[in-house]
């Protein structure tokens, strides 16, 4: 029998507890005035919390496993140094749009984990408004133009001497004044045997304001995938778990690489439930299609 979740099970779940969550990058400012309310949570981060152990953009520690896993550990390490049991925690990663390989992109992921009901919950957001770019420079000229690009001040930069991600060189990191800019890159410039250093912004979340908003985002997209209920038992968290592709074409009705369906699994009860058209439309345009334009 299927269960009112909004009004029985909620406050029994998040209401009036406390989450802690995993960052040392502010990410509480993206994060909390949209959790807070809407769960009727209080969220703290940990004092000294040091995420950067997990894996850093700047190469000197490289992130283990995926990133779902790496925001995990993080959720799980900040349990045990608070002593609560929620937790919330990020991840976000840059490279090639996975449709549009030219252009870079940005995958944000923001994880609930609440151990007292075994509950894992996972928003993610993927955003082509990022400022994502490095670039190898030999003058202060150079750098002030990759910063311009770089929606420098508002974004932070970051500059790299040497091969600091195998401990043969330093990093430079929080840049955010020209000042600041040109101090490190002339030093930088100095020091490097090459006459060259590596210019490249800050993804931080704290320095890139680009970032802070797609985790935004992402956060959004927990709270959306949390008030999915299970049908059945009223389980929260009543997600995709498969696409099923062969969404007719609208000309000749072939079947496309577009999803025709996704499957939505319960994480409770398991309860599977299959749904047609999950985008929205019925046939795709013939310009996605291998046989009218192969």
């Amino acid at each position: 029998m299927s269960a009112s979740f909004e009004s029985v099970h909620l406050p029994q779940l998040l209401i009036d507890r406390t989450a802690v969550l995993a960052t040392m990058h502010q990410k509480e400012r993206a994060i909390a005035p949209i959790l807070e309310p809407e769960f009727g949570i209080k969220i703290r981060v940990p004092a000294d919390f040091d995420t950067d152990r997990f894996g850093t953009f700047t190469r000197e520690i490289k992130r283990t496993g995926t990133q779902i896993e790496a925001a995990r550990s993080k959720a799980q390490k900040a349990l045990e140094i608070a002593g609560e049991t929620l937790a919330l925690a990020s991840e976000g990663t840059f490279g090639p749009h996975p449709m549009m390989p030219y252009l870079p992109a940005n995958r944000e992921i923001v994880l609930l984990l609440d151990t007292t009901n075994n509950l894992e919950i996972v928003g993610e957001s993927l955003s082509l408004e990022t400022n994502y770019s490095h670039q190898v420079i030999s003058s202060t000229e150079e750098a002030d133009r990759f910063a311009q690009k770089a929606g420098f001040p508002e974004h932070g930069l970051v500059v790299v001497v040497g091969d600091a991600a195998n401990g043969k060189g330093e990093i430079v990191k929080g840049i955010t004044t020209e000042k600041q800019l040109f101090d490190a890159v002339t030093a930088g410039l100095k020091k490097s045997p090459t006459g060259k250093v590596h210019v490249e912004t800050d993804m931080r979340a704290m320095y890139n304001p680009a970032r802070m908003k797609n985790i935004e985002n992402a956060t959004l997209d927990l709270v959306k995938k949390f008030k999915q209920f299970c049908p059945e038992c009223g389980w929260p968290g009543f997600e995709i778990v498969e696409r099923k592709i062969g969404l007719p074409c609208g000309l000749c009705y072939f079947p496309t690489q577009l999803a025709r369906s996704a499957v939505y699994k319960c994480k409770n009860c398991s309860y599977t439930k299959e749904e047609l058209f999950p985008d929205g439309r019925e046939t795709a345009d013939p310009s996605l299609c291998q046989y009218c334009n192969p």
